[in-house]
Order: structure tokens, then C-alpha cells, then sequence
């Protein structure tokens, strides 16, 4: 992360709504009012993570809270976020509609030599502990795309293994050709990370976003 910094939610929502690239319902929120009128209005159970610029890694500095499934619940882990980044420059608290799917991660560096350099695997832990991950150059064709989702071992999940749904993969194939396009048009990002993005017989969601400028 040295000399690059961390976008904003809002920008990199209006980025995301640009090039449709779905997202999990999502809204910033600084008030513990305001977080109970979006959790009536998403329906839990719902997420809540800090939006900071000098936070990359929420989840290990322990600012995030899953499965609140009640007011009561959200009201304690809105107290709990708001104590541990006191001494944390913040954009507000994050409350995101519960998704649900098999985890898949993918996001973009950009190489001195290639440009902007794609990657797709599974994602939350999987991606870490298996580094079950493919690659590719943009542009990106949809043949490509395909090409890469079939490409990680992975894939048996996607497809339905062992008689489960199959995920949607014409949405998960659109999602890392729009993610091309992106990268493409926007050569100031030197970085995405997508981790973890939803994905299953639906619709695919992004839950999880990081753009480095």
C-alpha cells in the first residue's frame, strides 16, 4: 500500500454502479439510528464493517461483525465498531444486507510490463490457504473469462458438486469482464481486490471491494 491510497465507499460505489458491477446492498451509515432504519429496511440479517482509508484489512484488526440477526444484536456490535476505531480516521460504519452463495474472490494488479493482470479463485479463506487461483491479461474476451472460471480446480464447486446447484455463471463471467473494462479505462487504480464476492444460482454480489490509487 505505500504511496497508493485506499478509494472511498461512495466513490468506489458510483464506480462500481458505472461499470454494473453488482454489490451487496450496502449504506454508510455514522448514527446507531441510522443503522437500525437501513438493517428494517435490508432485512436481516446484516453486516457491520468500518469504511476507513487507513484500513485495508478490517476483518484481522477485528472491525467487522457478521450474522446480526437482531436490533439488540446490531445495537451492541455498532458500540463495539464504534470504541475500537476511536483513534481511526473514518468514513462511518458500513451496514450491508446479509449475502448468500459459495465465496468467490477476484481482482486486478496492474504489471509494468502486461498492464492490468486479472485474477479469479475462490475466495474468503479458500483463496489464502489453497492459492487456487487463475490469471489472465486484459482485455478480457468472454471466452477468456470462461477460460479462467474453468481454469481453478474450484470449479467443480461452481458447477455443482455432488448435486448441487450450479452457480450463474453467465453473471460471474460478466463481473470479470466488466472487472477488464474497468481496469482498462481506469489505469489510476493499481489495484482491485473482490474478496468475498457471492455467487449463486441467481445473481453474484460483491460484498468485500478495495481500489488502490
Amino acid at each position: 500500500m505505500k504511496n497508493m491510497k485506499l478509494l472511498g465507499f461512495e466513490e468506489t460505489k458510483k464506480l462500481l454502479g458505472r461499470y454494473k458491477i453488482p454489490l451487496v446492498r450496502s449504506k454508510l451509515v455514522n448514527t446507531k439510528k441510522e443503522a437500525k432504519e437501513a438493517a428494517q429496511k435490508f432485512g436481516y440479517p446484516v453486516v457491520l464493517k468500518i469504511s476507513s482509508p487507513e484500513v485495508l484489512h478490517r476483518t484481522e484488526k477485528g472491525l467487522v461483525r457478521v450474522g446480526i440477526g437482531r436490533e439488540r444484536d446490531l445495537e451492541k456490535a455498532f458500540d463495539e465498531i464504534s470504541r475500537a476505531c476511536k483513534r481511526i480516521k473514518i468514513e462511518g460504519i458500513l451496514i450491508q444486507k446479509t449475502a448468500k452463495g459459495i465465496e468467490i474472490a477476484c481482482g486486478m494488479k496492474r504489471d509494468v510490463s502486461f498492464g492490468p493482470v486479472l485474477m479469479f479463485g475462490l475466495g474468503g479463506v479458500f483463496i489464502e490457504v489453497l492459492k487456487d487461483v487463475s490469471f489472465a491479461i486484459t482485455p478480457l474476451t468472454r471466452k477468456e473469462a470462461i477460460g479462467m472460471i474453468k481454469g481453478i480446480k474450484g470449479y467443480k464447486i461452481l458447477k455443482g458438486y455432488r448435486g448441487k446447484t450450479p452457480v450463474i455463471f453467465s453473471e460471474l463471467t460478466k463481473l470479470l469482464t466488466q472487472l477488464s473494462k474497468l481496469s482498462i479505462k481506469h489505469p489510476e487504480i493499481k489495484e482491485i481486490d473482490f474478496n468475498p464476492v457471492f455467487v449463486n444460482k441467481k445473481k453474484v454480489q460483491v460484498a468485500d471491494f478495495k481500489f488502490l490509487v
